[in-house]
């Protein structure tokens, strides 16, 4: 027996947004001074991002619902200031979030509501070529899903806006549909629309507790009474991150305030045309609007480093009496608007506004049902701007209550994307200095890395890769080598990756001779990030739940390795993972980085509800080696009285170098493609077994070498990224997986869907991309995943990730294609449909376009492998290759 939750709802219950503005314009605003005893879902706070959850769950025929908020007014709080833009240049993600917000914005307006929603357009300016690069990539990638946005010269600019400096750009976008609205009205609407559908506020109530029965959302204990409730929404917005504190257990809510300044200018007696386009100058992190009933401007920053507040924690009353206005701190952001609009000279300034809001760990907004309780729901971390996001994320979030799982890719912005030290204090404050510089800058591909709150999870060896020149980034918090530099000597400082660019990149001569060892000879990475789990049972409960969970088959002998994935009903992919036999009723398993909590709670969610199988999260008790190329069995043989002839299917438990209880895998757990092997090693033995296989390596050239070495490997040889190619979304038979895919079993999580896909064909597949020699890797810019594809000029998908393919000597990406008619619809894809001869592709690179050959086979690569006796002394004929780094 397994529990699965899901909620249901009369689908007829539906109402416009029509019909509930003229009930709202008649009944006006209800509160209550007392709190009922219970309520099907208790939303804490009532600003933006609480009254567009409960606008949404009404508007799906939802009406039991309490929204209740500390202060004596509603919406009070941070969504009563804010710059009131709307911007559409985004990732595709965010994108569609925004859209989504808007679309809802200009039907409440349409209805008669007030909120001031207007169609001004933006500006996006580029000072510098890698800046012009960004904005040409999201027009390659918007344009075609039906943004206009135009791409303009300096002179170009000027004439879209009469105060407009332009001598110093390079160029810039106009975005036609970008907006503004009132966020106040907006949040007054949504409210009073809410409780028009029957959602009831209460004012000054605030949250005392919450109370958990079996794992699950109970009551909620608040200074008014207790109220019994089966779902809570946290949207406390700068409280959220206490709110998740003072539960039990806990709940992560990675987010701090940072001060948010923005000034508002007197009049200009100028003659302007009411409407001009909001002016985003990412490069000197400034923006500025006009407001369009008059002639002032407003003019905001988004710092490169910001200023926490409430470092001890945000007062729940009076918190204004604690936000201080500080001219001195705003003069540079104010020198470089009037930089960019000197006509601004002449205005008087009307007002400094220190609006402080909630930045996340990351920069992206906090979504989704929280995976330390169940039915206990987040939406917080608007980063700057809440307008833009609560339109789009409180239809996500309602959806998720209703339905148990969103009704769009959330992946970027799920709760689960969290491990505890995201949400220390300490760290928070460091991380969020920098996070709101971030949203204004270039962040290139793999090469933007976080400075601030680093070197806090670490593996056993960092200190010794460091000592060896390694470049470090940080998933999940986690420190792991992305390259080395190969110009460090011992004693100099520790390297850094160099400045970002879209071009080949200015660390890729390390990539190469990392490669080349990995190919040739034999290299040494550190991928102790892998998440990794125990999953055990007293009889047959733990492979009865991995039989239902998994769509390979997981009754394999004790000893053997399986690779499978995890899957939604829709057959989407939760988890993709290995899994290693340890005992009969004992289970291994490692998967991505990032999908540590997230798997974790998915299982949970999934397990039988007698506590029969226990799950231990194991990430931290073994460091991972990865040890690569054709010398890597030679070299290990001789630290080893094992044999390593190891079937792909098969791992064994040995002595390494004396250190015992070291599993070793072969080649199929490195995901390389190359001759190679895995050891997680229990890490007090990892430094030792480390040191040992470097110095016995040295007679064979080993080097260490980095994730980004990695990626090189795994893109050339056509194998999939989680995060990239896989995700929620995607089915195994979309990306080449259908071997691991055993239709015969009774069930499994997702088979019917796949079912249906077997049957009638996919509408989308993973692909393999290889440019041409019209593309010049040393002058051109680089694809990095995100750009469009075309078959035959019409668009008919996108790139998620490229790469180097070393071998081919040229530049490979993966990206899923469709098959659309004439009319949109999408139709199977099929073999015959990819691989056509008379067929032409081609990927828009930042706006021209490249030919580009597709298949949906893993490249043939020469062999570089060599039979090498014990006795073998390799000769240093390349030392740039086998150089050994003291």
């Amino acid at each position: 027996m397994f529990f699965y939750r899901r909620a249901i709802v009369s689908r007829e219950c539906r109402r416009s947004v029509e019909t509930l503005a003229s009930i709202a314009n008649s009944t006006g605003w209800k509160s209550h001074s007392t709190l009922p005893k219970e309520a099907r879902v208790v939303i804490c706070g009532s600003g933006l991002f609480g009254n567009s959850v409960a606008y949404h769950l009404v508007q799906s025929g939802w009406s039991d619902i309490i929204v209740f908020e500390q202060e004596s007014k509603f919406g009070k709080g941070t969504s009563m200031h804010g710059s009131g833009t709307l911007a559409l240049l985004k990732p595709v993600q965010e994108k569609q979030i925004i859209a989504k917000s808007m679309e809802l914005y200009k039907k409440l307006q349409a209805a008669g509501h007030d909120i001031n929603y207007e169609e001004c357009g933006s500006l996006y300016l580029a000072q510098n070529k890698e800046r012009m690069v960004l904005l040409k990539r999201r027009v390659a990638m918007n344009q075609v899903q039906g943004l206009d946005c135009k791409i303009l010269g300096p002179q170009e600019l000027a004439e879209c806006h009469p105060l407009l400096n332009t001598t110093d750009l390079e160029g810039g976008v106009l975005v036609s549909s970008d907006a503004t609205a009132d966020q106040t009205a907006v949040c007054d609407t949504l409210a009073k629309l809410a409780m028009a559908g029957g959602a009831k506020y209460v004012n000054n109530c605030a949250f005392v507790n919450l109370q958990v029965e079996n794992g699950r959302v109970a009551a909620v204990d608040t200074t008014l009474g207790t109220i019994q409730c089966e779902f809570f929404v946290n949207c406390a917005g700068m409280w959220s991150w206490a709110l998740g504190q003072v539960s039990h257990p806990k709940v992560r809510i990675p987010t701090h305030p940072v001060e948010q300044f923005y000034l508002k200018t007197q009049q200009l007696e100028k003659n302007f045309p009411t409407l001009l386009p909001t002016v985003r100058d990412y490069d000197s992190n400034i923006y500025i609007r006009k407001i369009s009933s008059d002639n002032s401007f407003l003019m905001g920053c988004f710092e490169k480093v910001a200023k926490p507040i409430f470092t001890q924690g945000v007062p729940k009353r009076n918190w204004r009496e604690s936000v201080q206005l500080d001219w001195d701190h705003c003069a540079p952001f104010l020198d470089s608007c009037l930089k960019r609009m000197p006509k601004l000279r002449e205005s008087k300034l009307h007002s400094l506004v220190n609006a402080p809001d909630n930045f996340t760990a990351d920069g992206k907004w906090i979504l989704g049902e929280a995976p330390e309780i169940d039915n206990y729901f987040v939406g917080a971390g608007q980063n700057g701007n809440a307008l833009q996001a609560a339109g789009g994320l409180g239809h996500a979030l309602a959806h998720w209550i209703i339905e148990g799982e969103p009704d769009t890719p959330l992946l970027e912005f799920d709760v689960r994307r969290f491990v505890d030290v995201h949400n220390n204090r300490r760290f928070l404050y460091e991380r969020v200095k920098e996070t709101v510089g971030r949203q204004f800058a270039i962040l290139h591909p793999l090469q933007s890395e976080y400075k601030h709150g680093r070197r806090i999870r670490c593996s056993p060896l960092y200190s010794t890769l460091s000592a060896q020149g390694a470049v470090f980034g940080s998933r999940m918090c986690f420190e792991r080598p992305l390259y080395f530099d190969r110009e460090y000597k011992a004693g100099d400082s520790p390297p850094e990756m160099p400045l970002g660019t879209y071009w080949k990149p200015l660390f890729f001569e390390n990539i190469r001779e990392e490669y080349q060892a990995c190919r040739e000879g034999v290299a040494l990475i550190d991928m102790s990030s892998y998440s990794k789990f125990q999953l055990t049972s007293a009889n047959d409960e733990v492979l009865d739940f991995l039989q239902l969970t998994c769509s390979n088959d997981v009754n394999i002998p004790v000893g053997h390795i399986t690779n499978t994935g995890m899957h939604n009903e829709r057959g989407g992919y939760e988890n993709d993972c290995m899994l290693v036999r340890q005992a009969h009723n004992n289970f291994f398993m490692v998967g991505p980085t990032k999908q540590q909590t997230r798997t974790a709670d998915w299982m949970k969610r999934n397990m039988p509800i007698d506590y029969s199988v226990q799950l231990t999260d194991v990430t931290s008790m073994f460091t991972v080696l990865l040890v690569i190329g054709p010398k890597s069995k030679e070299l290990l043989s001789q630290l080893t009285d094992s044999d390593l002839r190891l079937p792909p299917s098969v791992y064994k438990t040995i002595s390494m170098a004396h250190a015992s209880d070291v599993m070793i895998m072969g080649s199929n757990s490195t995901n390389t493609g190359e001759p190679s092997y895995s050891l997680y090693i229990p890490s007090e033995y990892a430094v030792h077994v480390y040191d040992e296989i470097m110095r016995v390596g040295k007679n064979y050239g080993i080097r260490n070498a980095g994730y980004l070495t990695l990626r090189q490997l795994r893109i050339e040889k056509f194998i999939p990224f989680y995060y990239e190619e896989i995700d929620s979304e995607t089915t195994p038979l979309e990306i080449g997986r259908q071997s691991r895919v055993k239709f015969d079993k009774h069930y499994f999580i997702g088979k019917f869907a796949m079912q249906r896909q077997l049957e009638q064909g996919v509408n989308r597949r993973l692909v393999q991309f290889t440019l041409h020699d019209d593309h010049d890797a040393e002058n051109d810019i680089w694809p990095y995943g995100g750009e469009p594809v075309f078959r035959n000029g019409i668009w008919c998908g996108a790139t998620t990730s490229a790469g180097y393919a070393f071998t081919l000597e040229r530049r490979v990406a993966l990206g899923f294609i469709n098959n659309p008619d004439k009319n949109g619809n999408l139709q199977p894809v099929t073999n015959d449909y990819i691989m056509n001869k008379n067929v032409l592709y081609q990927i828009d690179i930042a706006g021209k376009r490249f030919n580009v050959h597709a298949s949906v086979h893993q490249p043939k690569l020469p062999s570089t492998g060599a039979t090498i006796s014990h006795d073998y002394q390799p000769t240093l004929r390349n030392k740039a290759i086998l150089q050994l780094k003291h």
